[in-house]
Parts: C-alpha cells; structure tokens; sequence
C-alpha cells in the first residue's frame, strides 16, 4: 500500500510539471484555462479560483488543461463566443503560440532532471561500487551471448568496438548505442588481449548483464527472507559463505548451482561471522514460481556514497540528463527497428513500483528516479501520435507547411486511429507489468 501511494505521489508531481508548463505558457499567451485537472475520470476535488477550475480526479495516470477554443480550428466561426472571449481563444491565437502551448507540457519534463540531479549529486547519491571500478568479469551466465563469445570469469574488459573503457559504467554506456548489432570486445586475459565478438542478436538495454557478464560478488550475505530455511536455521546479515557441505564457496555466483543440485536435502552451511566460523545445517525449500531450490538470501551490495560541490554537481546533473535522453532516444529507435525486444516496454503499474520503491529509500533516489521518469515521460508526449502533445504538434508543422490548418474532421479521424495505436501500446505494457509480476515477482 506505501509502494502505491508513493508511487502515486510521485507521479502526481511529474503529472503537475507537465500541466504546469500548459498553463503557464497559456496564460502568458492570453489564453484562458478553463479547467486545470491532476488525473482523468470523475473529479475527486474541485475549486473555482478566478477563471479556472482546479481539480483533483479519479484516475491518477495524467492530467489535462483544458483551453478556450482547443477543439476547433482558427478557419472556423466561433459563434457562440463575444469578443472579449474571441481574444482570449487558443484556436484563435498566433500559430507560434499555439505551437509553445503544447510544446511547454514536455519541455518542462524534460527541464526538470536539470534541476533535480543537481540537487541529488549535491545531497549524496549511493551508487554500486563496481560501477566505478575496473569492468573485470566476475561470473559469466552459461547459455549466455558471452559464453557463446568465449568470456571468462577473470577477463578484464579494456574496449568496447575500438572506444576504451576503464570502469564497468564506462563499458555499459559504450554498449547501449549498439544493441541489436555485432560487438567487438577487447578483454585483457592472463597479460594478453584477446578480441572477442558478440552476435548482433543482443536485444536488451541492460548493459553487461544482457549478455551475460557479471561483476565479481563476494559470497556475503546481504539480507536473510523471513520465513525460508536460512532464516531459520540462523545465518545472519554479513555471514560470508565458505562452504556448503564439501564444496568451496569463492563466490556469490557458486551458490544457486550448488543449492540446485541440493535440492532437498539437508546441507551443511559454513560461514564466517565476525572473527569465528559457524556451521548450520540448511535444506532448500523448492519455489514452484521460480522452479527452482532456494534458501532465501540476497547478497550484499556494496555501495559509494558519492557527493558533489556545486558546480560539479550542476555539470554532472546536466551530463547526466544527456545520457538519459540519449539513453531514451536510442530505446525507441532500437524498438522501431526491431533490435529491441517488445517484453522491455514498460506500463503505469512498472513506472508505480519504480516511484514506489524509491520513495521508500533516500531523498537523492527519490530525485534521480523522478528525473528519469520525467525524460521518459517528455520523450514520449513529444511522439508524433495524435491525443499526444506530439501530435498536435505534427498538426501545427502541417498547418505551417501547408499555410492553412487541418480540418477538424481530419483531426478528429486521426486523433481515433491514434488513441487507438496508444491503447493498443498501453496494452502491451499492461501485459508486460503483469507478466513481470508473475514470472519475476516484480
């Protein structure tokens, strides 16, 4: 219930950033609002102050600003309106204004990371340690695209197509812009460089892990499930796994094949706590959601926690912002294209548990994950899909173009075929969510 309403919270602000930017320009153009709604549906709250209702609504998933004269062209009579409200008419308004009108929602979601990165850098972001230390492969996924590649654990990645890379983040930020082509990878193995390639058959925007490659993990306990067999049995947050029954345990990534081949029988668990080695007898419990033998641990994540002055801040803020647009940019056309999968398109009840989760932990997560999905949500209002603001905006560029607006008529089919391109979308993205849900468990 906390996930949701956080979620909700947080969408709403990013929701009243982008009406925002409608209203504000609208006023300043001289358009009147008539209605200034957080959600869609039925009103949940409502308040008339000077010429524009305020409300709150059902349905937590957008917004709107409602304007005088949005619904008809400027070619067409307004004859029911006087001629104080004729000037106040956004049908009637300068093609230039307009066009900032509908602009202004997405630009200032696009706006706001400069403003809140800063802030987050300048406050303190923890960030996984081995983002920013050499990209030297810890484990390698069998069955992988790496495995097919031939990496192994102890390579050391040195480039990527030619581009050097000296940390694991420099590394996954060379292999996004080239998802769904083949890669060249230079690793560095026992003193010599080896060339390594990648099909172009890779299809996720996950970086490194896409393909197989994880960074070195200790075998330490990071968090005991309650309920499941090691928490019962005593093994407690920091206990460093040293062997499980016979078997020498170097690394975190040794653990599930070892408790798969358990199964369930009884295992005896050696760890080191503290100064001294403890033993318990463990037997894995079976996840019928999984398929597969667990004991219920996580591991421990080491993280920085890294804090900026101003002016390094405010660079690496708008750095920053750069990279996640680019980062966006190049998702939709790998997804057009085909080089990214369809199961990667995330939906409401996706971007609720991201907003969700964050509000739950600490204030500078709380900002990078708005700004993240505040570029996602400008990128996309700014595609060209009628009832989207990209679509009025193709509207605005044809009447430019062509020297007379769009008929209403034409407007109103193509406002159809796009809505239903956008719920055809959106479903897709539900479906994604809840598979997610029921095959991950989140």
């Amino acid at each position: 219930m906390i996930t949701v309403v956080s979620g909700i919270l947080m969408l709403g602000v990013l929701v009243f950033v982008h009406e925002l930017g409608h209203f504000c320009i609208a006023k300043l153009a001289g358009v009147r609002v008539l209605k200034f709604s957080l959600g869609f549906g039925p009103r949940l709250f409502s308040r008339q102050w000077g010429e524009t209702e305020y409300l709150i609504s059902l349905i937590p998933l957008g917004g709107y600003v409602q304007m005088l004269g949005e619904n008809i062209s400027a070619a067409e009579e307004e004859e029911d309106l006087t001629e104080e409200e004729r000037r106040h008419s956004f049908a009637l308004k300068p093609l230039s204004r307009r066009m900032a009108i509908v602009a202004a929602g997405p630009l200032m979601n696009l706006l706001l990371p400069l403003l809140l990165l800063p802030v987050a850098y300048m406050v303190g972001v923890n960030v996984p340690a081995f983002l920013h230390q050499s990209p030297r492969v810890g484990y390698v996924l069998e069955q992988s695209d790496a495995a097919r590649a031939g990496f192994k654990s102890g390579d050391c990645i040195v480039a990527v197509n030619g581009d050097k890379v000296t940390t694991w983040s420099q590394a996954e930020q060379e292999l996004i812009p080239r998802v769904g082509s083949r890669l060249r990878v230079t690793v560095e193995r026992d003193g010599k460089l080896l060339d390594l390639e990648v099909p172009a058959e890779n299809d996720s925007l996950e970086g490194l892990q896409s393909l197989g490659l994880l960074p070195a993990q200790a075998a330490v306990v990071g968090s005991v499930n309650p309920g499941m067999p090691a928490a019962s049995a005593g093994l407690q947050r920091g206990d460093r796994i040293l062997m499980i029954n016979d078997v020498k345990i170097t690394s975190w990534y040794e653990l599930h094949s070892v408790i798969q081949q358990i199964a369930d029988k009884p295992a005896r668990f050696k760890v080191r706590r503290a100064d001294s080695v403890v033993e318990f007898t463990i037997t894995p419990q079976r996840s019928a959601r999984r398929d597969m033998w667990l004991v219920g641990i996580t591991p421990l994540q080491q993280f920085e926690l890294r804090k900026y002055p101003f002016a390094a801040a405010v660079k690496t803020g708008f750095n920053r912002t750069g990279e996640l647009v680019a980062l966006t940019l190049t998702f939709l056309r790998k997804m057009v294209t085909g080089h990214v999968a369809a199961d990667n398109i995330g939906g409401p009840i996706m971007v609720m548990q991201i907003a969700g989760q964050a509000a739950q932990t600490d204030f500078s997560t709380v900002l990078t994950v708005l700004a993240f999905l505040s570029i996602q949500l400008g990128i996309l209002n700014l595609l060209p899909i009628p009832v989207l603001d990209g679509g009025h905006l193709f509207f605005n560029f044809v009447e430019l173009l062509w020297r007379r607006p769009v008929s209403l008529r034409a407007r109103e089919v193509l406002q159809q075929i796009g809505l239903g391109l956008l719920l055809m979308l959106m479903g897709l993205a539900f479906y994604n969510d809840i598979m997610r849900i029921f095959f991950t468990g989140h």
